[in-house]
């Protein structure tokens, strides 16, 4: 009989036969003919030991010379439960974990102590793509001064990410597009749609990483970045397509995994060793984590470059650089989230069709909330509308939101954070939130002012971080709004200035005279 441990060595019950016995017996100066008899527990230390026992006959077990190793007896029983002594022992005490060295227990004496376990490193969930090198792990000897390593060290950082990043988006190409290219797990126009220009990305960077890589000298360290950099941080402009089209890639993706053939290759690939166990996802979503890195190596940089440097005045310029074109693909995605799901709307009266909606360009925040019945919600807080929905499913298989009552413009809105506690008899808050009790938790209030018909609706995050920003968004929405309601009026006012965002945490929530007050100014 034999129990296998999940953990790291496997545990063998083995009976031991009438010669293996008898050497033991020897020792012990008891007959052979009752020790024949007698079970003994082992737990065999080498895997390949208790492999080899396995194969080899019956016939020819019995006819093998004694084992060196020591066996210890145990007296005679009917079950394992009259072996196995209960007490606490390190090397059984739950499945799963390792037992290190071989040992074996007596029911007529006290059991050996536990010996020491040895380490085992738990191999990690995630695979490592490679060594965690530093720049000094690469060169011999340097003479160079604390500040001037660390510079080295990140634009050695600098240099090693973008040469993960292009085997990254390689493996991507290779191992999911073209597989489920050709074994028609997608079509070309659904692969396209998910993969966007990420083909194209792969020989941007090729290039970077070829330019730093020639700037390293003969004592492997680089001289000027700076230049370099600003002649190439332009082209990241391709990524303002990329990011774009990630939205609607993402959409596109969630669906399809509910498709069994796409589900079991995605599922398959994650659980191989390549692919880190990360998802398809996390892959297509590196080159905008990567886009977001290089403000802050470009701030590194600086900070350890010295004032005599030639970088000195350059950096300062790069990263302004690319500061912008971060900005501007924030911008952009922005923009075609909001139309995305503005797209997803769908209106049971004309009266929902708010023109603010449409005149929104970009989101503040969305995500779910419950109603003072209970009701989750999918609430869309677009630049100038707020709109609450149902989600749903289109006749095309697609996700859609069915707008939920009437949505109310920014400008008009009230908001009221309801306390944590505050008592919830009667209202709008019977039993809905507070699941029989008598309190609240985690709920705020919007409504609308200065149109024929008020418009309130109580409302209910999952938990007080979520409460606080939304909280924080809806201030700022307000302000903003109200600040471009008073700008629209005046057209005496330079269209180029930006509207002025006065202090957020200032504002009193649910009091309309400090709105005024700060409208006014």
């Amino acid at each position: 009989m034999e129990v296998e441990e999940t953990g790291d060595a496997r545990t063998s019950w083995s009976p031991a036969k009438a010669e293996t016995l008898s050497t033991a017996c020897d020792h012990a100066g008891k007959r052979k003919q009752d020790l024949a008899r007698e079970p003994v527990i082992r737990i065999m230390e080498d895997e390949e030991e208790e492999e080899d026992w396995e194969m080899i006959p019956e016939h020819a077990k019995d006819s093998e010379e004694p084992s060196n190793k020591r066996v210890k007896p145990v007296v005679k029983s009917n079950s394992l439960t009259g072996v196995i002594t209960p007490v606490k022992t390190l090397g059984l005490k739950r499945i799963g974990q390792s037992i290190s060295r071989s040992f074996s227990f007596r029911t007529e004496a006290q059991p050996l102590p536990t010996p020491p376990r040895r380490s085992r490193s738990k191999p990690s969930s995630f695979s490592r793509r490679c060594s965690s090198q530093c720049w000094s792990d690469t060169v011999e000897s340097h003479d160079l001064t604390a500040k001037e390593i660390k510079r080295q060290e990140v634009i050695y950082e600098l240099t090693e990410g973008e040469r993960q990043l292009i085997e990254d988006l390689s493996l991507v190409k290779k191992v999911y597009y073209e597989p489920m290219l050709k074994l028609d797990i997608m079509n070309e126009s659904e692969l396209g749609q998910i993969f966007g220009t990420l083909d194209s990305l792969i020989p941007l960077h090729e290039d970077l990483l070829s330019r730093l890589e020639r700037l390293r000298g003969s004592e492997k360290t680089v001289g000027e970045v700076g230049p370099t950099l600003m002649n190439w941080f332009p082209c990241l402009e391709a990524y303002v397509t990329y990011c774009c089209n990630q939205v609607g890639a993402k959409a596109l993706l969630d669906q399809k995994k509910h498709e069994k053939r796409v589900e079991h290759f995605l599922r398959l690939c994650q659980e191989s060793s390549f692919s880190r166990k990360l998802d398809l996802w996390n892959f297509l979503d590196l080159p905008r984590s990567r886009l977001v890195k290089y403000p802050l190596l470009m701030k590194e940089i600086q900070k350890c470059t010295p004032a005599e440097h030639p970088d000195k005045d350059t950096l300062p310029k790069a990263l302004d650089l690319i500061q912008s074109i971060v900005a501007e693909v924030n911008k952009k995605t922005g923009e075609a989230e909001c139309q995305f799901h503005r797209r997803g709307l769908t209106y049971l009266e004309d009266s929902q069709r708010l023109p603010e909606i449409q005149q929104s360009r970009f989101l503040y925040c969305h995500g779910e909330l419950k109603n003072n019945k209970g009701q989750r919600l999918h609430v869309f807080l677009f630049e100038l509308a707020l709109v609450l929905t149902r989600p749903g499913e289109g006749r095309e298989g697609g996700h859609v939101f069915q707008v939920y009552r009437q949505p109310l413009p920014n400008a008009l809105l009230n908001l009221e954070e309801i306390p944590d506690g505050e008592a919830g008899g009667g209202g709008t808050f019977r039993g809905a939130f507070t699941g029989g009790s008598d309190k609240v938790k985690n709920c705020f209030r919007v409504s609308s002012r200065g149109r024929a018909k008020a418009y309130s609706y109580s409302l209910q995050a999952n938990d007080s971080f979520c409460k606080q920003q939304w909280i924080t968004c809806l201030r700022q929405a307000i302000v903003q709004s109200r600040d471009g309601t008073i700008q629209s009026r005046q057209s005496q006012l330079s269209p180029h200035l930006d509207p002025a965002l006065y202090h957020i945490a200032d504002l009193s929530l649910g009091s309309d005279a400090d709105m005024a007050e700060h409208t006014s100014c």
